[in-house]
């Protein structure tokens, strides 16, 4: 089987790729620092500067998406790996005799 995949096909889903990975890294981060702002252990300044370091990474990854033309591309990585998270969630659940609850997700587009 021969798969015919134009360099600017497979250049468009590799940054898709590692833009969609930056993303999730990035929620990690957000996470994070939600954990630690309710967990008292930063002080509003650290908040402060925390928000803005994290607004401007947001404002950074968008530009980049436009600049290189791959928001599409990131947006269906990331819907696939949310459906696929969704998938092992869901078997291990029900495996257990539980149930997923459903959520929407929006990855800003």
């Amino acid at each position: 089987m021969i798969v015919d995949i134009s360099e600017k096909d497979l250049k468009s889903g590799v940054l898709g790729l590692v833009v969609a990975l930056v993303e999730i890294i990035k929620e990690a981060l957000r996470l994070q620092a939600l954990r630690r702002m309710e967990s008292g252990s930063l002080t509003e300044a650290e908040i402060q500067r925390l928000g803005e370091a994290l607004m401007d990474l947001d404002d950074a990854i968008e530009k980049i998406k436009v600049e290189i033309g791959v928001t599409e591309s990131v947006k269906a990585i990331r819907d696939s790996l949310d459906e696929a998270v969704n998938d092992a969630i869901e078997q291990v659940l029900s495996s257990a005799g539980q149930k997923i609850p459903t959520r929407s997700v929006n990855h800003g587009t």
